[in-house]
């Protein structure tokens, strides 16, 4: 069992930014979504990932971006990976990310009747499609882009595809111990559930919601551990 990696989206503020990296964040995002409450210019997320530390990574976040936007964007902030929120074809994201030569992860959005040959399907047309990608962030489907902070059925997600994906949608302190331990998925991806107000984090449910996080890991190591003795005895 890998560490589960923890992403802080919607990062507006240094004190958030701060708070996020103490809290042991593998990778903070940034909304280029001009309707989203927690958008910023490209110069302002330029400006907030001079306080990036080595080893953690900028996520821009876009809805049905250009070409030009994207690119504007990478030529203002240490951009590690693109993020797809849109109504964006495999093509498409694929021609963004050659073009400025960064992964991308593509948001798929989860509805009650998805099923889970669907999202096998998709991630290998993504593969097939291009070298820079990453993976599919599972979210909950809402008519509207950027989070809906609701949670979707996590029994949809295969258990092959499981240990790739970036799970989002509705976590929080609450639920995410839970969600890591049943999921066991590569990321998880939180926003609204470490808010005081759209846009703006609390510092305190972000450490809260890393150490739930690392809780469900601490459980899955014991549970694998226990279960290798066991097997070592028969």
């Amino acid at each position: 069992m890998q560490r589960t990696r923890l992403k802080i989206c919607g990062i507006t503020r240094e004190q958030d930014l701060r708070a996020a990296v103490d809290a042991g964040a593998d990778a903070l995002g940034f909304v280029f979504y001009p309707k989203s409450p927690r958008y910023v210019t490209p110069e302002r997320a330029g400006e907030l990932c001079r306080a990036l530390p080595p080893f953690v990574g900028a996520v821009a976040l876009f809805v049905n971006p250009s070409l030009e936007e994207v690119q504007q964007v990478a030529a203002r902030m240490p951009l590690g990976l693109i993020q797809f929120h849109g109504d964006e074809t495999v093509e498409g994201c694929a021609a963004i990310a050659a073009a400025v030569q960064r992964p991308f992860v593509r948001a798929y959005r989860v509805r009650p009747d998805t099923s889970p040959s669907a999202l096998l399907e998709c991630e290998l047309a993504y593969r097939a499609a291009s070298a820079w990608f990453s993976g599919l962030l599972l979210d909950t489907w809402v008519d509207a882009y950027g989070g809906a902070g609701k949670v979707f059925d996590w029994s949809l997600i295969p258990k092959e595809l499981a240990p790739r994906v970036v799970l989002s949608g509705g976590l929080s302190v609450q639920n995410a111990t839970d969600a890591v331990e049943r999921v066991r998925p590569f990321a998880v991806d939180v926003s609204s559930g470490v808010e005081e107000a759209k846009g703006i984090k609390d510092a305190r449910k972000i450490a809260a919601f890393a150490a739930a996080v690392r809780a469900a890991n601490a459980i899955i190591t014991e549970e694998t551990h226990h279960d290798c003795n066991h097997q070592g005895r028969a």
